[in-house]
Parts: C-alpha cells; sequence; structure tokens
C-alpha cells in the first residue's frame, strides 16, 4: 500500500495549485518588466549641461550636450558631466526596477 506524503504544512495549498499561483506571478513579473523596458529614463549633469537618454533595458537612446559644456581647454570637465548624467539615468531604471518588482523579491535574499 502507498503512501501519499502529508503536506499539510502548506495551508491545504496543493501541488497543482501552487504551480498555478507560481505561473501567475511569473506572467505578472514579465508584464512589469516589460513596463520598464518600454519606458525612458533621462540623467541630467549639473545645470542640464549633459542629458543622457535610456531605453529601460539600459540602452542609451541620446545623448545631449550643451554647447556650453565643450570647453577644448578642460575636457575633463565634459567627462565628468557625461558620467553624472549617465550615472544618473541608469540609477533612474535600478530605483524604477526596485519599486516594481521588488514587490515580488522582498524577503527572497
Amino acid at each position: 500500500m502507498s503512501r501519499r506524503p502529508n503536506f499539510g504544512g502548506m495551508g491545504g495549498m496543493n501541488m497543482q495549485q501552487m504551480m498555478k499561483q507560481a505561473k501567475k506571478l511569473q506572467a505578472q513579473m514579465q508584464e512589469e518588466q516589460q513596463n520598464i523596458t518600454a519606458q525612458e529614463f533621462t540623467g541630467k549633469s549639473a545645470d542640464d549641461m549633459v542629458i543622457a537618454t535610456f531605453s529601460g533595458n539600459r540602452k542609451l537612446k541620446e545623448l545631449k550636450i550643451d554647447k556650453e559644456a565643450i570647453d577644448p581647454d578642460d575636457p575633463d570637465m565634459l567627462q565628468d558631466l557625461v558620467i553624472d548624467a549617465v550615472n544618473k539615468g541608469l540609477s533612474s531604471i535600478d530605483e524604477a526596477t526596485q519599486a516594481s518588482l521588488g514587490k515580488y523579491t522582498k524577503g527572497l535574499m
């Protein structure tokens, strides 16, 4: 006589219900990730001298450089402005991703 294991600790949820819930959760996460990917994120340096625009999948779409930022005698300033704008744009993607998907991963790590 074979006995089925008792999974009573799962609040009465059987394996089929758990799989159904997991698939639903996965679909919700994919939809939220697609929403993030479809958005644009912008990072701006001081005085908006450099503006970097990214897609939600972290691809640089546009880089605007104000002519005032271009000083042939100080190329380091332009480099710093570009780095600042790019890092702010990427950070805004990370923040949106955490805000959107963090609710699914909270407590898992």
